[in-house]
């Protein structure tokens, strides 16, 4: 596997109003999945489809912690070997191993510029 970009979530504090700004300034589909408040993001069409998205309602609100970014899904076929180069190389793991239930293996870490990211294996190839 090439370890390429996968999917990126946005996290939201007013899930509703992010949803209609990126609908309006892209013209971005929204289906919801899962729980309240969480949507897949349709960035293209059949033709060019782009990466697939998230948006969800932020865990803690953003003055209160909650990251204030994009964050982004790199696929990869060996998650051990991955999180291990991360720490080897100054980066900071945040959450090893979360299984997604349907989706794959999650680890979220940050880069060795304070960026949070993740690593997953998934279940089947991402959807685009």
């Amino acid at each position: 596997m090439a370890n390429n970009l996968a999917s990126f979530a946005i996290h939201a504090d007013d899930v509703h109003r992010c949803r209609r700004f990126y609908e309006a300034v892209f013209q971005w589909r929204f289906e919801p999945w899962g729980p309240p408040d969480f949507y897949l993001v349709r960035t293209g069409d059949e033709d060019r489809p782009g990466v697939q998205g998230l948006m969800h309602k932020r865990q803690q609100p953003r003055g209160a912690g909650g990251p204030n970014c994009f964050e982004c899904t790199i696929a990869v076929d060996d998650l051990d070997a991955v999180t291990g180069a991360i720490a080897a190389n100054g980066g900071r793991i945040l959450m090893a191993n979360a299984q997604v239930p349907t989706v794959g293996v999650l680890t979220k870490f940050e880069d060795t510029e304070g960026n949070m990211l993740s690593a997953m294996v998934y279940e089947h190839e991402p959807h685009t």
